[in-house]
């Protein structure tokens, strides 16, 4: 038992969230690499070179420098089973990291130091503190110009409303950055750039080492030592139940992309985090010490591999022992099955999973079965637990296939890519599946989708755009949306599982809708 129990206990389930072009992506490819999982960084963006980011695995992705799906890697490091979740920083694809929040138990919110806190870490950020998990922030690109990083400091408490922590300290900033101080050690740990390999030359000096006037010059030094003394007067103290509790950030300083300061990061990371948390059911808490097997599904990805066409479902173990070819209860399907081909996933590179515990994710082979926030557990102990929010689509626009002889590819393919949470798929009543309305929460999911299903199901499209802005879902069941009586710019609607919705252009639309039906209830959100 106590060796199941150290299993669990070494496992750290965490996403990385920031800004479109923070450096979430570099950050990531510099864990893997002292994690011994990859020997080269790629060039994120591949400008210079035919590399790409090992997390990208998509060709868009390639094509255009950004993660469009949300990667989970995983990878052994001082004796920790890592899982990282990779996030699209693009805020157009932004459903897909509000629900990979849900899988993750902490979040490192990666900032670019010459620009502090911007729009989309906001959005991500109050995701993290929906759930209250811990999020460590990792201020990056300290080998470029950057803020004072007391003004950094400011801006995260003043903009986010979290107090927050140094845990080290930058020395300089740009081409004058030097290393950082650790306010743990009290040492300063020198850097030296080597070009984003995997060991950085390192020198620890004491802050009474006399060599500290030769690494660091005399105004560096002088101005680390006054910061030093304003720092361990007037900051905060340190907590790690306010960590954990997700009300005070520990901040590391460092540049992922020369690799300054990222193993000792991560070496904190680990520390300040914990094991698996428990997991809120529909009646009750799920221990992730327990025996009894379960997990959610919180993200579907067609079309990982071209040659095979197929289907991949993620999930996350909460509890219990997973092994290949076991007997599982899907809730949802109401009934037993054997997990299929269970692997883990480092972008394309696959392995068969023989056993994985709570924390980690698996892939499994979907035949179109599973949906966003699927429960499987075991068969003994039932338990279901809460659905993941569907977050309101923005943009809507009507799609329908070129070539009528393709219908049966084109429906597949919408099926699939909103199956996956991409996008979602709305029908006119009583139409068929040959013309559909498509909603978004970010416009290149459009473009996403018109690549894919050219790509992948070899069907071209006309999109043609709608003026709505707004989305309701019907909250009663027994109203036909047929008798409605609704202003004349609102359309009535229905999704793929046959739940009744109203598109609006106006606020003033929604609010006829509801002064002239009386006891209609609307809601913003669906659940998967």
């Amino acid at each position: 038992m106590s060796s199941y129990r150290d299993e669990i206990t070494k496992r750290r389930t965490f996403a990385i969230i920031s800004h479109p072009d923070a450096g979430k992506t570099t950050l990531t490819e510099k864990l893997l690499l002292y994690g011994g999982a990859i020997n080269l960084a790629g060039s994120v963006k591949g400008k210079r070179t035919a590399k790409h980011a090992v997390s990208d695995w998509m060709e868009i992705e390639k094509q255009r420098g950004i993660s469009v799906t949300s990667s989970v890697l995983q990878f052994k490091y001082d004796g920790y089973c890592i899982n990282i979740l990779d996030t699209p920083g693009h805020e157009d694809f932004s459903e897909d990291t509000y629900r990979t929040l849900m899988a993750a138990d902490s979040a490192v919110m990666v900032i670019d130091g010459s620009k502090g806190v911007e729009k989309q870490t906001i959005k991500l950020f109050k995701v993290c503190v929906m759930r209250n998990i811990p999020i460590i922030t990792f201020i990056n690109k300290m080998d470029r110009d950057a803020k004072n990083p007391f003004d950094l400091l400011e801006d995260i408490e003043n903009v986010l409303g979290i107090n927050t922590y140094p845990v080290n300290w930058p020395i300089g900033s740009g081409k004058e950055f030097k290393g950082v101080y650790d306010r743990n050690t009290k040492n300063i740990l020198c850097f030296t750039a080597n070009n984003g390999q995997k060991e950085v030359e390192k020198t620890e000096l004491a802050l009474d080492d006399p060599a500290i006037d030769d690494a660091l010059g005399e105004y560096l030094k002088a101005d680390l030592f006054d910061e030093i003394e304003l720092l361990d007067g007037a900051g905060d103290e340190f907590n790690l139940e306010a960590v954990r509790d997700g009300k005070l950030t520990p901040v590391f300083f460092g540049s992922a992309l020369t690799n300054f300061g990222v193993e000792p990061f991560l070496e904190q990371f680990l520390k300040l985090t914990t094991s698996p948390l428990s997991r809120e059911t529909v009646s009750e808490k799920v221990d992730p010490m327990s025996e009894d097997f379960s997990a959610f599904v919180f993200k579907i990805q067609a079309n990982m591999n071209k040659a095979h066409r197929d289907r991949i479902a993620f999930m996350r173990i909460c509890s219990g022992k997973f092994e290949k070819n076991m007997e599982v209860f899907h809730v949802q399907g109401n009934k037993k099955m054997c997990l299929s081909q269970p692997q883990q996933i480092m972008a394309q590179e696959r392995e068969i999973v023989e056993e994985a515990y709570a924390g980690d994710i698996i892939g499994v082979f979907d035949p179109g079965i599973f949906s966003i926030g699927d429960t499987i557990c075991s068969a003994n102990h039932k338990v279901q637990f809460k659905g993941i929010p569907t977050f309101a689509p923005e943009h809507f626009m009507r799609v329908r296939q070129k070539d009528t002889m393709k219908r049966k590819q084109f429906i597949k393919g919408t099926s699939q890519i909103a199956q996956e949470g991409a996008i979602q798929i709305f029908q006119e009543l009583d139409a068929g599946m040959e013309e559909v309305i498509v909603g978004v929460v970010g416009v290149l999911q459009f473009d996403v989708l018109k690549y894919r299903l050219e790509n992948e199901y070899n069907v071209d499209i006309i999109m043609e755009g709608l003026p709505y802005e707004y989305i309701r879902w019907i909250v009663n069941e027994d109203i036909d949306p047929k008798t409605l009586d609704l202003a004349s710019d609102t359309k009535r609607i229905q999704d793929l599982k046959g739940n009744h919705l109203l598109l609006f252009t106006s606020y003033w639309s929604i609010d006829w809708a509801l002064d002239h039906n009386k006891g209609l209830e609307l809601r913003e959100f669906g659940t998967n």
